[in-house]
């Protein structure tokens, strides 16, 4: 969970167990969601991909951030479908991510079909198709989340990111910044800050709350990655 973002996991009723069928539990019971790195009091940043409702998700920075997030997608039994004009951005990663085993698959712009995500085998699509990208032709589905990358905030189209459920904001240029204010009612302070936001950092925003997020990769990532970067 992001702090007051409540980023978390599919919200289902929950279940009682007595003492006596505590020991047949196997399975960790905790949040679902993927660690996308810490706030400002340090804390955990939790994000809740999966849920039995469609869930969206627009992103305005670089595919360094998204491409961690789809490995850790991945790394906790999700599918992931990448549709991009950018494949050489991806292979890599996909064919890193699977251990042998088709998790992440790369597909043209337009040619992505329907996953047939269900709440046993979740699908994260990643949309990596510019800054103006065509309609998604994938209907809405419960158990799969879209992310749509853009690489910069077009002020023409900025008024798309009110209907996105969760915005991820790295460091625009001014007009951008101003755009993104006037569409999700940043304060100032959150507006001024935009344009100067370090590499790792994220302000993330829902129709409520923000946060500034750092991201932390892994060794693993990093080497696999190399180091946080904004610009691809």
């Amino acid at each position: 969970m992001i702090g007051g973002l409540r980023l978390r996991g599919p919200l289902l009723e929950r279940h009682a167990l007595t003492v006596e069928h505590l020991g047949a539990l196997t399975l960790p019971v905790s949040d679902d969601g993927i660690v996308i790195g810490h706030d400002q009091e340090r804390t955990p940043a939790v994000l809740g991909l999966f849920r039995p409702e469609p869930y969206e998700i627009s992103f305005v920075g670089g595919a360094y951030l998204v491409q961690v997030i789809a490995l850790r997608a991945a790394a906790i039994g999700a599918r992931v479908a990448i549709e991009s004009g950018r494949p050489h951005l991806w292979t890599a990663m996909a064919q890193q991510a699977g251990g042998g085993q088709p998790c992440v698959t790369v597909h043209p712009v337009g040619r992505l079909g329907p996953q047939g995500p269900s709440a046993a085998s979740p699908v994260l699509v990643v949309r990596d198709c510019g800054a103006r990208p065509p309609r998604n032709r994938l209907a809405a589905t419960p158990w799969q989340t879209t992310l749509t990358l853009l690489p910069f905030l077009d002020p023409a189209s900025a008024g798309r990111l009110a209907d996105a459920d969760l915005v991820g904001l790295q460091r625009i240029s001014p007009p951008e910044a101003e755009a993104a204010a006037r569409v999700l009612d940043l304060d100032d302070p959150d507006a001024d800050a935009l344009p100067s936001l370090a590499d790792e950092l994220t302000l993330w925003c829902t129709r409520r709350s923000r946060r500034y997020v750092l991201l932390t990769p892994t060794q693993v990532e990093s080497a696999f990655l190399g180091p946080p970067r904004r610009l691809d």
